[in-house]
């Protein structure tokens, strides 16, 4: 299996963004786990953070997005599509840009970003102009859900990313609380650095037999230099 981003058949928009992004070959996650999820089926991927997971999943998202909504037309009226969780609003963040930057080409792509630590008021706001794609933390997606700023009744794809770190933190009755407000038509896609007993149980509530796609540490723990620095209060 070839590991070139040309025979994805992206969507222009997303080839050209790639190719101006530098990306040539797929990394080893990439190559296992973008085919699958184009065919549409749920995926669990397993592998380390740094190894291109964020556009194992944004590729995928972006050109369905792009070939199921007339994106000329203003983001306004279109309802969100995926929705992305992560446990921290530094991975969001981190996550967010990235799919900006995949999605550059296309100008009317819409990415809103949900996560505690922002004044409601400007999220809100962001909501009302449109949004396609959704990035935040369990916390604060479930206010805007409360409140009825987000609704997800037209979400296609679901994705819980860093997944094990979410249940380390204790977010697992969110996850819950969100997915039972996403449609049961929908593609879940879940990514963790490993499986703890918890990730069985998620997979086994809200996804629908998972393709499973493994790829192991590209290297040692031993060639990992670590350094401490004790420094003055």
């Amino acid at each position: 299996m070839t590991s070139s981003f040309s025979n994805l058949s992206l969507a222009e928009p997303l080839a050209r963004a790639v190719a101006e992004m530098g990306y040539e070959s797929m990394t080893p996650i990439q190559a296992q786990a973008i085919p699958v999820v184009l065919t549409g089926k749920d995926v669990m991927g397993a592998a380390q953070t740094g190894t291109g997971k964020t556009a194992a999943f944004s590729l995928p998202l972006l050109q369905r997005l792009l070939k199921h909504e007339n994106s000329s037309t203003s983001p306004a009226r279109h309802p969100v599509r995926a929705l992305v969780l992560l446990p921290t609003r530094e991975l969001a963040d981190q996550v967010a840009t990235e799919v900006r930057r995949l999605a550059r080409a296309e100008e009317n792509i819409k990415v809103v970003t949900l996560c505690g630590g922002v004044p409601l008021r400007g999220q809100i706001a962001s909501l009302e102009h449109g949004a396609h794609i959704v990035v935040g933390t369990p916390g604060r997606v479930m206010d805007h859900l409360e409140r009825g700023s987000l609704t997800l009744e037209a979400l296609n794809t679901l994705v819980l990313d860093e997944a094990d770190r979410m249940l380390d933190m204790g977010f697992f009755d969110d996850i819950a609380t969100v997915a039972r407000q996403c449609p049961k038509e929908r593609q879940t896609l879940l990514f963790s650095a490993t499986y703890p007993e918890g990730i069985a149980k998620l997979s086994a509530q809200f996804m629908k037999n998972p393709q499973q796609v493994t790829v192991q540490a590209q290297h040692a723990e031993a060639k990992i230099e670590q350094r401490w620095y004790e420094v003055k209060d």
